[in-house]
């Protein structure tokens, strides 16, 4: 009887992991693509289209959990201060999108006045979602935009985040034994974790001297290094949103990864990470 027991444990795993690399096959070549080929406008274009599509993810999970969210004020302010990023070109990198979230602020916390209800959690949410999405990910146009080798620095980020979580889900899916947080993440473990840091570490090393042969190797290493700690923490953060509102997947949008949410959560960390190890590195 244990036979039967293993292949039905063994078969959603290999189910998931193959759904997985066939939606990288289909998606990781649109995106080298717009990144290297594309003007810069259709970049900033995908990347506002993902945070709106995040955004309504994250606020559709609350609304589903029964926690109070303004859904409009959300949608537009989140959407509104991601694409302020793109103006990184034209004044100072912060000036726009420091402007935009300041006013998102002020709009979120003037809202019960005019709406006549003092909630403070319909706030903090509305916030929650505005902060961790909107400005997040707008980290990801001011890395592509403020720097000669924008498109090897977001290449970098975007490799060795997907190389590492890869990592993680196959050698936790089949060796993990110890959970890394059980109460957040119970399919999450310390051999998945470890997997995640060194195949971060060698990605960043094999990438970085290919695309940033003039940065060295600290700064390859240093750089997987980081990415492949933050982005757990990014991970885990996701994890324990969804875990609070008691739902496994943001969405089913990418087939093997769920929403988009569920696949930027890492990159939501690692992108501002990274931006400012490469300014401090000297690498930008």
């Amino acid at each position: 009887m244990a036979i039967p027991t293993s292949v039905t444990l063994d078969t959603p795993r290999k189910s998931g992991l193959l759904k997985r690399l066939i939606s990288a096959v289909v998606l990781l070549p649109v995106f080298l693509l717009i990144v290297i080929k594309a003007p810069g406008w259709m970049f900033n274009t995908l990347v506002v289209v993902a945070s709106a599509a995040a955004l309504w993810e994250l606020v559709r999970l609350f609304e589903q959990a029964g926690r109070p969210v303004d859904r409009g004020l959300a949608l537009v302010a989140g959407v509104a201060v991601t694409a302020s990023f793109a103006t990184a070109r034209l004044v100072d990198p912060f000036a726009l999108p420091v402007f935009s979230l300041l006013i998102a602020v002020v709009a979120v916390l003037a809202a019960p006045v005019w709406r006549g209800t003092p909630d403070v959690a319909r706030s903090a949410n509305t916030l929650l979602a505005i902060t961790y999405i909107g400005w997040l990910l707008g980290f990801g146009i001011l890395l592509h935009h403020t720097s000669a080798l924008g498109d090897e620095l977001l290449l970098y980020v975007v490799g060795v985040t997907w190389i590492g979580e890869t990592a993680a889900y196959v050698v936790g899916s089949t060796m993990g034994r110890h959970k890394l947080a059980p109460a957040i993440s119970p399919k999450k473990s310390v051999e998945g974790a470890v997997a995640q840091l060194v195949a971060s570490v060698a990605t960043g090393a094999a990438v970085g001297a290919w695309l940033l042969p003039t940065c060295g190797a600290g700064v390859w290493l240093g750089g997987g290094a980081l990415l492949g700690v933050v982005g757990q923490f990014g991970d885990l953060a996701e994890s324990a949103i969804k875990r609070s509102a008691g739902t496994k997947d943001t969405g089913a949008l990418i087939p093997g990864h769920g929403g988009v949410l569920d696949r930027i959560d890492s990159l939501l960390f690692n992108l501002p990470a990274f931006y400012y190890f490469s300014r401090l590195a000297g690498c930008a």
